[in-house]
């Protein structure tokens, strides 16, 4: 990326090969999040009584509330960020994708063919669902009371989330990082913070660099499950167990427990290798991305301790039946707030003082197609 400032290898951080540490003339501000689990789970809770009491539809102001304690509690050189999206917006935005999902199994149910013809159509549509939220989201985040905008269009919207996903699967993951440049170029460089640009362009080479090392773990994760699993079947064996022995009913039930216990260690290792890969990508994307042509954000994430925080906050979710969910949600803020920073060549004031609230950018009343949070 043609950028005026150009960073070195940063080689003393695990896991931050894709960062690199500006010059030394430039200024560090560091990311923090203040929120705790104790004032978060009052909300939380909170937002749960009202939502189940509601039938789902107080989760509109759920969401309204969440994001505005988040928000509030990010902060950046003494600012923090403002979410300012009124409830009913996301509410008309959540009615208008329940009734086309309702349209589409109504269709399917009646005609396949009806069926399939729409979700072709709602697949084509989804990319504009992706920009429209994606321009919402930001309109309705400030930062020192600037407004950001979204300008990306549909066609890289497709390119990012559509022609990217068949990609990644289609390539069982080869071309993953192909998939994340364009997502994340399309996500970070279509960005404003007022009226000054956000470039971002992950450069491949770097992405391949951070898919190495997850690759490397899905394989020898794939080996030791095989070789496991060969091992228990064959001790099994040894023993002479037999499902032919016990009734029909358990037998099938026995044989499907068994089916989804060997499923099971290659979806935690699918998912422990994606969590890895996206923290990398994280860094390679954030890390090349240029506010203004002179303010460099920079991302130092760990890859193995954000893998462990990740699962072992399901975890935690799980075994307290969600009551550790707010927890949980502070905890991985708290801790990529930690790992983000901002380089900036001279005073962050004198800049903000001269940022202007883009002219794409209208006020939080309106309430058009385009001011509608489709939660996409």
């Amino acid at each position: 990326m043609g950028t005026p400032l150009q960073l070195d290898e940063d080689m003393d951080t695990q896991d931050a090969a894709a960062g690199a540490p500006p010059r030394q003339s430039m200024r560090r501000e560091q990311f923090t999040f203040s929120g705790t689990g104790r004032e978060y789970f009052g909300i939380w809770i909170v937002n749960i009584l009202l939502t189940i009491v509601t039938l789902g539809i107080y989760s509109a102001w759920a969401k309204v509330r969440r994001n505005r304690y988040f928000y509030g509690n990010t902060r950046l050189a003494g600012g923090s960020f403002d979410y300012h999206a009124r409830p009913m917006q996301i509410l008309i935005g959540r009615i208008v994708v329940v009734a086309i999902l309702i349209v589409y199994n109504v269709a399917a149910t009646l005609d396949q063919r009806i069926g399939g013809v729409l979700g072709v159509v709602f697949l084509l549509a989804l990319p504009w669902f992706v920009m429209r939220g994606l321009r919402f989201s930001a309109r309705m985040t400030s930062f020192r009371n600037v407004r950001f905008d979204f300008t990306g269009g549909y066609g890289g919207a497709f390119l990012a989330y559509i022609l990217g996903g068949l990609l990644t699967w289609g390539s069982l993951g080869i071309l993953a990082p192909i998939a994340s440049q364009w997502m994340w170029r399309y996500t970070l460089d279509n960005l404003r913070y007022g009226d000054r640009p956000i470039d971002c362009d992950p450069r491949l080479e770097k992405l391949y660099g951070q898919f190495v090392m997850p690759a490397i773990t899905f394989v020898v994760g794939l080996v030791v499950v095989i070789v496991l699993g060969v091992t228990i079947f064959s001790f099994a064996s040894g023993l002479g167990f037999d499902f032919e022995e016990f009734s029909s009913d358990f037998a099938v039930a026995g044989i499907l427990a068994a089916i989804y216990a060997a499923f099971l260690p290659f979806f935690l290792l699918f998912v422990l290798v994606s969590l890895l890969y996206s923290a990398g990508a994280r860094n390679v994307a954030l890390s090349e991305t240029v506010i203004d042509g002179q303010h460099l954000l920079a991302s130092h994430i760990g890859r193995w301790r954000y893998a462990w925080i990740a699962i072992s906050n399901f975890f935690a979710t799980i075994l307290t039946l969600g009551l550790a969910r707010p927890w949980a949600a502070v905890r991985m803020s708290r801790y990529l707030a930690s790992v983000t920073m901002l380089y900036s060549a001279g005073s962050l004031d004198d800049f903000f003082s001269t940022v202007k609230q883009s002219e794409g950018v209208v006020g939080a009343e309106y309430m058009d197609i385009e001011g509608l949070d489709f939660g996409f």
